[in-house]
This record gives C-alpha cells, sequence and structure tokens, in this order.
C-alpha cells in the first residue's frame, strides 16, 4: 500500500469503528472500486490498536472508577456501582469470546461474500430504526440488569456477520431494552474495549505465528490517523445522539446496502 492508501483506510476504519455503520461494508469499498489490495493483517492490528486506544483515552475516567472499585472490593468487599457495571460489562463480554473463538474461521470463510455484507447491512439498519423508535428513554446504566447485559451481549455474537456492525448491534440492543441514546451507546463503546483487546491479541498472536513483517511507518500512521479519527468520531457522535434520533444513520445504512448490491 502506498500512503495515500494507508491515510484513506485509516480515516475510515476510524470514522467507521463506533458509528453504527458496519466498518466492513466501508472497507470493501476502495477494494471494489479502486481495485486497492486487502490492507493486510499487520495494518487491521495497526488500526485496531488506534481505535482501542481512543477509546481507552476517552473512557478514561470511568477505567480509573473500575480499578478503584475492584481495589476496593478487594480490600473491603465492597460492591459499589462501578463495580457492578464492570461485572455487567464482563458478562456482555463472554457470548462473542466464546462464540468468536469456535465460529469466526467458519464465518469469514462463508460470510464474508458482498451480498451478505450489503443484506446485513440493510437488515442490522431496519432493526436500528426500530429500536430508536420504541426506547423507553432509561436513564441511568445503573438500572441496566446483569440479564440484560447478557442479552446485549449475546446480540453482539451477530457483530461476527460482516455488515452488522458492533457498535450497531449492542446500540440496538441497548435500545430495545430501554436504555436511552446517549447511555446505550456508553455501554457499547465501554463494551468495545474488551472486544477490539481480545481481537487484537489473537491477530496478534496469528501475525506472529505466520511471521508477519511489519512496516513500521506504515503502522504508526495508520494507528495515528485510526486513533484520532476515532476520538473525535466518538465525541461528536455521542454529543449527537443527545439531541437527535438515529434515523439519519439507519437511511445512510439503507442507501449503502443497496449501493453494495449494485456491485454483486
Amino acid at each position: 500500500m502506498d500512503y495515500f492508501q494507508i491515510v484513506v483506510l485509516a480515516l475510515i476504519q476510524g470514522v467507521t469503528e463506533f458509528l453504527p455503520v458496519s466498518s466492513s461494508a466501508h472497507l470493501i469499498l476502495p477494494a471494489h472500486l479502486l481495485g486497492w489490495p486487502d490492507q493486510g493483517l499487520s495494518f487491521d492490528i495497526a488500526v485496531h490498536a488506534g481505535t482501542l486506544f481512543a477509546v481507552l483515552v476517552y473512557f478514561r475516567d470511568d477505567l480509573k472508577q473500575f480499578v478503584d472499585a475492584g481495589a476496593e472490593y478487594w480490600t473491603d468487599r465492597r460492591f459499589n456501582e462501578h463495580a457492578t457495571l464492570l461485572g455487567k460489562l464482563i458478562l456482555a463480554t463472554a457470548p462473542i469470546v466464546i462464540a468468536g473463538y469456535f465460529l469466526k474461521p467458519t464465518i469469514e470463510h462463508e460470510f464474508r461474500s458482498l451480498t451478505v455484507i450489503a443484506l446485513a447491512t440493510i437488515g442490522f439498519g431496519l432493526l436500528l430504526g426500530i429500536a430508536d423508535r420504541h426506547s423507553q428513554n432509561r436513564t441511568e446504566l445503573t438500572s441496566l440488569r446483569y440479564v440484560e447485559a447478557l442479552f446485549i451481549g449475546v446480540m453482539q455474537i451477530l457483530a461476527l456477520v460482516p455488515g452488522t456492525s458492533r457498535s450497531g448491534i449492542t446500540l440496538t440492543a441497548a435500545l430495545l431494552l430501554g436504555l436511552n441514546r446517549v447511555h446505550a451507546a456508553r455501554f457499547s463503546f465501554l463494551l468495545s474495549i474488551p472486544v477490539i483487546s481480545a481481537a487484537s491479541i489473537l491477530a496478534i498472536l496469528e501475525a506472529s505465528a505466520n511471521d508477519i513483517d511489519t512496516n513500521w511507518p506504515h503502522f504508526v500512521l495508520g494507528m495515528g490517523i485510526s486513533g484520532v479519527t476515532a476520538y473525535l468520531c466518538i465525541t461528536i457522535f455521542l454529543r449527537l445522539i443527545s439531541r437527535t434520533r438515529l434515523m439519519p444513520f439507519v437511511i445512510y445504512r439503507i442507501l449503502l446496502g443497496i449501493f453494495l448490491l449494485t456491485l454483486v
């Protein structure tokens, strides 16, 4: 890849990782429209490391509270609301870790067609619209029950299907449970931390096992661009959905999916 391709692909990853629009649906476009080669495993690791760093920085106060809550429980056996939320995030992470271990190779082989990506983009976009219209505006994450956190985690398994959007499906699940948009997005973003971390570790192990060389200037550039872009997207998205519905994203997904079908 040349530097122009690196910049474009890193921008796409940074913009789409946390928006409910499917990064896989966008990353497939340069290959089909411009004939660009696959970016490779090393570049995938770089851009995901950038987005992980972005969400860690943005939610650094929450992460500190999780650490403090864990220390408090360790010393005083006191289980406060931050420890409870951490427990719900861990519970919601378990399903995709288990499913990903067993199903990811099969899904990548069987479901990575342009048709599947297009239909998933449209179908789960419509589901997001339905969830947004019927959310009950619960205003606190503390009201989320463990069984509801598990439901979000089970729904997250669908993100293994290209075109679904991990942030989109977890946001949809949280809205269906009645959380308001900001708190649904916050839970989705916090949930992305262990998921992206696990995916990055697996990718690093795969790269190490296959002796894949790393172009470090490309790696650093991709990580930096995706990280800065992802941070800005999180900030803008949370401000945006505090004032408006998610229908623009639903419409965009439908139009994108229809366009992808024309490429089949």
